[in-house]
């Protein structure tokens, strides 16, 4: 008889960017780098409704409602991105 196993807590979303954006800065390998954050919200923005729009299977109220965005300002984004 197997015991049931509680199924595992995913690893925090911090520590996966924390490790990308360190890896990031070291292979700057000092240059110069400016406007980190708008860089980083950019580059993440897309990825994150890609993801929520495939785990909600297309749905926008869902969606915005996972994101704790109104409806609007979800399809004001999935413009921008080309993802309507």
């Amino acid at each position: 008889m197997s015991a049931s196993k509680s199924p595992k807590a995913p690893r925090p979303l911090r520590e996966s960017a924390e490790e990308s954006i360190s890896t990031f800065l070291e292979q700057l390998d000092g240059a110069d780098c400016s406007d980190l954050h708008s860089m980083v919200m950019a580059q993440v923005e897309e990825p994150l409704l890609r993801a929520v729009m495939k785990a909600t299977c297309g749905n926008q109220s869902k969606a915005a409602a996972m994101l704790g965005l109104n409806r609007g300002t979800l399809r004001t984004k999935l413009r921008h991105y080309k993802l309507l």
